[in-house]
């Protein structure tokens, strides 16, 4: 059985440009820890939460090439290759100074805003879980991100050591603005399932305000009206208005109103197609 091939902010550390030893076993004695959790699955992912960036771990830094990370949050998602690391790190301090939990739901890139959250998406089998990133790493060109042992167990990936992946960085204002419309939805749901049994809860849902695509959110409004004038390049035809909006510290840049879910999603999905950003399909303007 392989193992994870490289570690996390230590970056004077071999470790982090060798590969696992052939014949099996883990590199330098890396690997599950001796007394891991009852059920790892039930472990909870990371709930996505603003948090200040850190100073230091989010200046240029050299280590094997120079890498220069984001400093604020703007769509971003990357296939590749994810591998892991276990109890040779575990303890040790990250590169924001916490101690690495390897039954944490934590993980580390080299690029990405500190702290910051991702969701990250097992391409071979369709399993998906939110970490935490608070560390440095990995530092092999064909990696893309490295996951706590508990992450890549839910993934599905400890025993191979490594696996494809999609990486997408959540704003967590977004997120927590989703979840609480999600919940007043759920909420509007029962509310009419009481008051009229008779009524599904899909048909409840259909007459709900129009749908909206999403297709950024930026501190910078500049980095919006580019985005803006990246979609209105693409022509797309039958596309209700593009809008710039100011809410929440953020300018959203949004399409619509659509009259129906498939139709909002079979633009995301054409746009996804041609521009690389994190988009999505809300039911509020």
């Amino acid at each position: 059985m392989t193992g994870c091939a490289s570690g996390p902010s230590f970056k004077n550390d071999p470790v982090i440009t060798k590969s696992v030893k052939k014949g099996g076993g883990y590199y330098l004695d890396d690997g599950p820890g001796d007394n891991p959790p009852e059920n790892i699955d039930a472990i909870p992912d990371a709930t996505p939460k603003v948090e200040p960036l850190h100073s230091r771990a989010n200046q240029p830094y050299i280590a094997l090439d120079k890498y220069i990370p984001m400093t604020s949050f703007y769509p971003y998602k990357e296939k590749g290759i994810a591998s892991w690391y276990g109890k040779r790190y575990h303890g040790k301090k990250t590169s924001i100074g916490e101690n690495y939990d390897m039954y944490g739901m934590s993980g580390a890139h080299t690029t990405l805003p500190i702290p910051c959250y991702v969701r990250v998406t097992n391409t071979e089998n369709g399993k998906s879980v939110i970490v935490r990133v608070n560390d440095r790493g990995p530092f092999k060109k064909d990696r893309v991100i490295d996951l706590s042992y508990a992450a890549a167990y839910k993934l599905r990936l400890s025993d191979k050591g490594s696996g494809p992946v999609e990486v997408e960085l959540i704003d967590p204002r977004q997120f927590n603005a989703l979840k609480k419309t999600a919940d007043v939805t759920t909420e509007k749901i029962k509310e009419q399932e009481i008051a009229s049994p008779e009524i599904k809860p899909s048909e409840a849902v259909s007459i709900k305000e129009p749908l909206y695509i999403q297709a950024g959110a930026f501190k910078n409004e500049k980095n919006a009206d580019l985005l803006l004038m990246q979609l209105a390049d693409m022509k797309l035809e039958n596309t209700p208005p593009l809008q710039k909006q100011f809410s929440e510290d953020l300018f959203h840049v949004v399409i619509g109103p659509f009259n129906s879910k498939d139709e909002a999603n079979n633009i995301a999905e054409l746009i996804k197609s041609k521009v690389k950003i994190s988009i999505f399909v809300k039911e509020k303007n």
